[in-house]
Order: C-alpha cells, then sequence, then structure tokens
C-alpha cells in the first residue's frame, strides 16, 4: 500500500514538473507579446507587477524550479522589449538596472514563499487524511472487538457447551438428547462459520483484494441456491416466474448467491411476512444500458427513510437488537460485493407496505471490462 502511494506521488511530482516546464517556456512569451501591444498604457513598473503575478502562480501551480527558470527567461525578454535601449540586451539606465535586479530577487523571494506554503498546504491536507483514516480504521477495529467479544463468543460457547454435555460421562444422555446436542452444535458452528466469512470478505472488500470474475450469469439459476444458503427460509421465501424472458446478468455466480442470500437473510430474521422474490430484466434509469434487476420483497414493518443509508455500514443493526441478530454486516457485504461487480443495491418502498430490496447489474450483453482475479 506504501509502495503504491510512493509511486503515486511520485508520478504527480513529474507530471507537476513537466507542466511547470512548459509554464516556464510559454507564459512569459506569450505575457510579452500581450505586454507589447500595451507599451503606451503601461509603464516599466505596471509590467514588472504583471509578470510577477504571473510567477506567484507558476510558482504556486508548478513549483520553485519552474518559477526559477520562469524569472530568468522572464528577465531576459524585459531587457530585451521593454528597457532601453530595446530589442538589445544592454542597459543604460542604473534605475533600469536596479528594477530588473529587483524583479529577480522579489520574484524568486515570493516564488520560495508561496512553494513552501503550498507544501505546507500539502502536508496539512494529506495528515488531515491520514487522520481521517487512522479514525476510520480505530473505528472499525473497535467495532471488530465489540464483535469477537459478543457476537462470536455466543455462538463458539453454545457449541463447546454442547460438545461437553456429549462428552462427560456423567450424563446418562438418551439418542434424542444426543442428537439434540449435535444440532445445537451444528448450528452453532454453522453461525460461527458464517460469522467469520462476513468479517473476512468484509476485509478483502475494504482492503480491495476481492477480485470478482464477471461473466454472464442466469439470475434465475442463482436464486434457488440462495434461498436454500438461509436456513429459516423454507416456506417463506416464493419465487415469481420472470415475466418475460430475462437475459444473463454481468455478474460473478458465487459473489451474487453470497449477495441475494444475504439480502433474503435479513428479511427473513427482520420480517414475519412471506417474502417474494423476483427476476426482470429493465434498462437503467440512468444510462438507459440494459440490466438485470433482482427484487426481495417484504410486507413487513419497512426501513424508516431516515436509517436506509444507515444500515449499509458495517456492525450497524438497526434497532440494536440482541447478538442474535449477528454483526450487522449483512446489508453492508451486500452491497460492497454488488458495486465490486458493477451493480447496485438500494431500498424501495414495497406497494401496501414493507420493504424491496432490489439489486440491479448490468446484462451480461454490456459492453463493460471484465475483471479477472482470484477471490
Amino acid at each position: 500500500m506504501c509502495g503504491a502511494r510512493n509511486m503515486l506521488l511520485t508520478m504527480r511530482d513529474l507530471g507537476r514538473r513537466r507542466r511547470g516546464v512548459a509554464a516556464a517556456a510559454v507564459v512569459p512569451p506569450v505575457l510579452t507579446v500581450v505586454l507589447s501591444g500595451l507599451t503606451e498604457r503601461l509603464n516599466l513598473s505596471s509590467q514588472v507587477l504583471v509578470y510577477l503575478v504571473a510567477l506567484v502562480a507558476i510558482a504556486r501551480l508548478c513549483g520553485m524550479v519552474a518559477a526559477l527558470v520562469a524569472a530568468i527567461w522572464t528577465s531576459l525578454l524585459m531587457d530585451y522589449y521593454f528597457i532601453s535601449p530595446v530589442h538589445t540586451f544592454r542597459i543604460s539606465g542604473a534605475d533600469d538596472v536596479i528594477a530588473l535586479v529587483a524583479f529577480v530577487i522579489v520574484a524568486i523571494t515570493v516564488a520560495s514563499v508561496v512553494e513552501y506554503s503550498g507544501k505546507l498546504s500539502r502536508r496539512a491536507t494529506q495528515a488531515a487524511a491520514e487522520a481521517a483514516q487512522l479514525e476510520a480504521a480505530d473505528r472499525m477495529r473497535t467495532a471488530l472487538l465489540t464483535a469477537v467479544s459478543h457476537d462470536l463468543r455466543a455462538p463458539l460457547a453454545a457449541a463447546r457447551a454442547s460438545v461437553d454435555t456429549l462428552r462427560d460421562p456423567a450424563f446418562d444422555l438418551s439418542d434424542a438428547d444426543r442428537t439434540e446436542l449435535l444440532g445445537a452444535a451444528h448450528d452453532s458452528l454453522g453461525r460461527l462459520t458464517r460469522l467469520v466469512e462476513d468479517l473476512l470478505d468484509m476485509s478483502r472488500l475494504q482492503s480491495g483484494a476481492l477480485k470478482p470474475h464477471l461473466e454472464p450469469v442466469a439470475a434465475e439459476d442463482v436464486l434457488p441456491r440462495a434461498v436454500d444458503d438461509v436456513p429459516a427460509s423454507p416456506g417463506r421465501v416464493t419465487l415469481r416466474p420472470p415475466a418475460a424472458e430475462v437475459p444473463p446478468a454481468r455478474a460473478d455466480g458465487a459473489l451474487l448467491e453470497r449477495v441475494l442470500a444475504n439480502l433474503i437473510g435479513n428479511a427473513v430474521k427482520h420480517t414475519t411476512s412471506p417474502i417474494e422474490i423476483s427476476v426482470a430484466g429493465t434498462a437503467s434509469p440512468v444510462t438507459g444500458a440494459p440490466i438485470v434487476e433482482v427484487r426481495v420483497i417484504d410486507h413487513g414493518p419497512g426501513i424508516p427513510p431516515s436509517d436506509r443509508e444507515r444500515v449499509f455500514r458495517p456492525f450497524q443493526r438497526l434497532g440494536d437488537r440482541d447478538n442474535a441478530a449477528g454483526l450487522g454486516l449483512g446489508l453492508a457485504l451486500a452491497r460492497g460485493l454488488t458495486e465490486a461487480m458493477g451493480g447496485t443495491v438500494h431500498p424501495e418502498d414495497t406497494p401496501g407496505g414493507g420493504l424491496t430490496m432490489v439489486v440491479a447489474l448490468p446484462a451480461g450483453s454490456a459492453t463493460t471490462p471484465e475483471e479477472d482475479g482470484t477471490r
């Protein structure tokens, strides 16, 4: 990360130097042409001030080296075109010599001050950005520690308690009791696995390490697998038949399954209403490009408009529910994974009451660059 940042800064410095050389070479002669047409209106002092303003601008935008080159170049042009005798590099008057030398000194001094203030400003901006990143990382670290201390310990403790009971010879357990304890351990370990996977995926998303493999994917084929990934979904989720032929989405099949499973699991967890899922091909309201929309529709209490963006932040659980509600990563992961595939996730009101989560992905025929990589 640091190497990439240093390389970016080096490239920016090279670009700034190139712009500085071009500005130092072009600005003084262009300004000289303009001032040559105003010799009857402007005296030498006014011309010096105009040149000085230009040099300050060059120093501010392009750096000290460019300003120094421009100052020397400008002094030669002033001597040749505006100081008597004109069109020669000789200076006849002592006042003109003093004016020219003073111009060079003032120009270099002002340019150095401007350059130094610019460096201080850039350092302050960089320090503020780094402080914001550290603050965000600290908030994430605090939330992660909270999750580890509460949400991860609960299923681990439940699984261990079940296993310890099964291993303890002091308990005379029936087959039904053993089956129940094994089921409890299995459910707890499954929940623990999902929590750890969520944490790892969120970490990879934020570090940029997750690279989707995009290809045409039939969303209606992914949906049954996503429903099966949600243990509490049987009997509550209905897949609407598509109204017309739906084009394939340009997506990563495994990531799309994870996105839909998270959205379905969130709806199952926070509502008691039936849940419907529809797939349709449509056009983007922004670009007009063909897209595939998957809608996860519930008829529960919904989410207030003021909280709809907050629920997509990591470690956010609306209403501060108990630890059984999970880490609060489901919606954040769903949005992050979808955006990594070039799509969007947004909530809408369900007609008649409730909430609809809309996943929009480019259609498979859309001309978007393919990203290949490993997850």
